[in-house]
């Protein structure tokens, strides 16, 4: 299970709707780690988590989906690691410089 593996300096556990149980939260919880975990719209007693910490999980996912729209770094196609971090360094840069790009389009459009 990978929650064994966690680092003892671990800060806290992030998690989305799919690790809300309550075998995950009881082994987080020994282990003095607090879950930042939404609950299911299901479960009769919800715990809280913290909103703002959950919204910054989510921007890094979406970081991740952006960088699988590139083929190269989806399949893992180069052989080398450096080759690979050096794909995913370009990949990110062009994901930032066009953002950066759309948002001054859209403000100067206003």
């Amino acid at each position: 299970m990978l929650l064994a593996d966690l680092p003892s300096e671990t800060k806290e556990g992030i998690g989305d709707k799919g690790y809300d149980s309550n075998i995950i939260r009881h082994s987080l919880t020994e282990r003095n780690i607090p879950a930042c975990i939404p609950p299911k719209k299901n479960r009769k007693s919800k715990p809280p988590y913290d909103w703002l910490l959950y919204k910054k999980r989510h921007l890094i996912e979406n970081m991740f989906a952006k960088l699988k729209d590139w083929r190269r770094v989806a399949t893992r196609y180069d052989r080398y690691a450096h080759t690979f971090m050096s794909a995913i360094h370009i990949a990110a840069t062009v994901i930032f410089y066009f953002k950066k790009y759309v948002l001054s389009l859209a403000c100067k459009a206003r």
